[in-house]
């Protein structure tokens, strides 16, 4: 679970890899065998029993940074991800945050990483955290983002993923309801495949911890899906 790319003199959030370190991280799955893939696919190959030495390498929010620093990176590995976006924030910052301003894809943008071969699925409309939300609200973050984006990719949106990491069984039934394939989390209690978890990476992750998180997230959810 990534999130920014970029250089920074602040993240107190720490939501940010610096270009050199995720470069040196891409390097460390293609070294290790690895591919990095997005969701979708990552999910069609565990369904045909073809996952072995793929990763899920997710990004949320839609930073800018994904299209102009990350996405060279990922196609020179030839790497697969996938892109969370904030459809109601599209071209503009991360309102949500009280850290940095950082700047978010633009329609163009979003139609290029398309165009690449990234899945871009749906962050919701606003970055609300949904377990707050009313029935309306929620059915409206959930179909009205997903109609946006299906829209400007000319193609379907099947992923989901729960701002903040916080979904309930509601909020859960919900993405179910609506016709998402899946839907990523952080840290479930139940891991399904609409409650998806996923391990953060961050600037300090260098081979050691990167390996210690392999391994951790594979006692922690082997075989769940």
């Amino acid at each position: 679970m990534y999130h920014s790319v970029d250089h920074f003199d602040e993240d107190p959030h720490l939501v940010t890899v610096s270009p050199a370190r995720f470069a040196r991280q891409m390097a460390w799955l293609r070294a290790k065998e690895l591919r990095g893939v997005g969701m979708r696919e990552y999910l069609d190959a565990h369904t045909a029993g073809r996952a072995r030495g793929l990763v899920g390498l997710t990004f949320d929010d839609g930073y800018a940074d994904f299209a102009t620093r990350a996405l060279p990176v990922l196609l020179r590995y030839g790497f697969g991800a996938t892109v969370f976006v904030v459809t109601g924030r599209i071209g503009t910052y991360n309102a949500w945050d009280d850290g940095p301003r950082k700047p978010l894809m633009t329609a163009d943008q979003i139609r290029t990483v398309a165009d690449a071969g990234i899945e871009v699925a749906s962050h919701g409309r606003h970055h609300v955290s949904l377990p707050g939300t009313d029935d309306t609200e929620l059915r409206e973050e959930l179909e009205e983002s997903r109609a946006a984006l299906e829209e400007l990719v000319e193609g379907p949106v099947t992923g989901f993923a729960y701002p903040y990491g916080h979904a309930t069984p509601r909020e859960v039934a919900a993405v179910r309801a609506a016709g998402y394939d899946y839907a990523c989390d952080i840290s479930p209690d139940e891991p399904q495949r609409h409650a998806l978890p996923r391990t953060y990476v961050g600037d300090r992750d260098g081979p050691l911890r990167l390996r210690a998180k392999v391994v951790r997230h594979e006692l922690r959810h082997r075989s769940r899906v």
